[in-house]
């Protein structure tokens, strides 16, 4: 269920880290849209912070169980005429106690691994692929898996899309019903260092147009990760801010010219 919060910094970047510190969350995790870019204003006339929409994934709620109510009592039978016998007391009826929604019950890590091994053989069962995940736990509790086997190629996709969607996937199915989420990374053929190595190269071409033709460039979609990327490898660069427009999955990094700011 995807859910969103405003927030509002001195910078863009600023809004962004208050959103994902309100949220626990990491960049690569949430989508952002900027609603209002920050203005300096002259002489700290007519300033106005920035304004961000920080949309995220939100766990689903636990179903309620519904409450059988007890059968009513039968009333006591009637006593003979002819004997009477002293009446005996009424039973009082106790009220029937709701049962509590079940609490999911977080799964070990041994659990988890297990769960995500299952998810992907049938997936890629299903995808008519012979490969096998191998699952590892790193040392911030993501669990990272890699596809191992020949002919990954179908598995990677156009940069990495068939990849991302086993990803997704994966997260979608481990993470249902859970209260507290995990990260789960999934990579073939060492193809996510490669590309994010790609992306810093571009980056870093683009920014030297930028700061020389003093033009905004507009980079083709990318998935949140990837846009993460971008985002860290330019924020130290001088006179360049990027930020992202538009909405899933076509949102996209614009690398502006901005002389004497920093991100």
């Amino acid at each position: 269920m995807l859910e969103w919060i405003e927030s509002t910094g001195r910078t863009e970047d600023a809004a962004i880290e208050a959103a994902l510190a309100k949220l626990g969350m990491d960049r690569d995790e949430v989508s952002v849209e900027i609603l209002e870019r920050a203005k300096s204003g002259f002489l700290g006339i007519g300033s106005c912070p920035a304004k961000v929409k920080v949309t995220y994934e939100a766990p689903d709620e636990p179903e309620q169980v519904p409450v059988k109510k007890a059968p009513a009592a039968a009333p006591p039978a009637k006593a003979a005429p002819t004997a009477k016998a002293p009446a005996a007391p009424k039973a009082e009826s106790k009220p029937v106690e709701a049962a509590s929604a079940p609490r999911p019950v977080a799964p070990t890590d041994g659990e988890k691994t297990e769960q995500i091994v299952q998810f992907i053989t049938g997936l890629l069962e299903h995808m008519g692929s012979v490969a096998r995940p191998v699952v590892q736990l790193d040392d911030e509790g993501n669990y990272q898996v890699e596809l191992v086997g020949e002919h990954l190629g179908g598995l990677i996709g156009r940069r990495g899309e068939t990849l991302d969607a086993i990803q997704q996937l994966t997260g979608y199915a481990v993470n249902h019903g859970q209260s507290k989420r995990v990260r789960i990374h999934v990579d073939a053929e060492g193809y996510r260092a490669k590309r994010e190595e790609s992306l810093v190269r571009l980056a870093r071409k683009v920014a030297g147009k930028v700061v020389k033709y003093r033009r905004n460039v507009t980079l083709e979609p990318m998935n949140a990760y990837e846009r993460h990327v971008i985002h860290t490898a330019l924020q130290d660069y001088p006179d360049v801010t990027t930020y992202s427009i538009g909405t899933e999955p076509n949102r996209r990094t614009v690398v502006a010219f901005s002389r004497g700011e920093r991100r």
